[in-house]
């Protein structure tokens, strides 16, 4: 499902109105928990989250003048997705997250290396994705950054 938007806002709007309030509050979410350095903007046609250039001047490595990326969110056509790129890199937040999950939601993990799917929006475990996003600063994020990709 591809929504046409340059801003957060704009992408929100085009949500059908099904899945439009689950998207709301898991941006409300993680706004409200992500650490300060990052920065909200529209990455890869969603919603991202970011390390902007003013903190790590050399960008994505994939395409140095796009801002480092660390979370998505998007509404695909089957599911809402949060892409979560320390879960990718970081093996002892991917556990964390993988035993925590059960905690908090009844539905079984969609899970890709990066990417969390919620095909109940409903079931969207708020508490848990807030405390995934309190568990890494931009500087960490950096730091594994240039140890994971950076040096491959």
């Amino acid at each position: 499902m591809k929504i046409a938007a340059s801003s957060p806002d704009e992408y929100i709007a085009g949500i059908d109105d099904e899945r439009r309030p689950y998207v709301e509050r898991l941006r409300e979410t993680i706004l409200e928990n992500i650490p300060p350095d990052f920065q909200e903007c529209m990455n890869y046609g969603f919603i991202g989250y970011v390390v902007p250039h003013s903190l790590y001047p050399k960008g994505y490595h994939c395409d140095p003048k796009l801002p480092l990326p660390f979370v998505n969110i998007a509404a695909q056509k089957n599911f809402i997705a949060v892409y979560h790129m320390g879960i990718y890199a970081n093996p002892a937040l991917l556990e964390w997250f993988v035993t925590e999950y059960p905690k908090h939601c009844k539905s079984k993990l969609d899970m890709g290396k990066s990417c969390i799917r919620f095909k109940k929006a409903q079931e969207i475990p708020f508490e848990l994705i807030a405390q995934l996003m309190r568990k890494m600063t931009a500087d960490q994020w950096i730091e594994m950054y240039e140890t994971s990709f950076r040096s491959a």
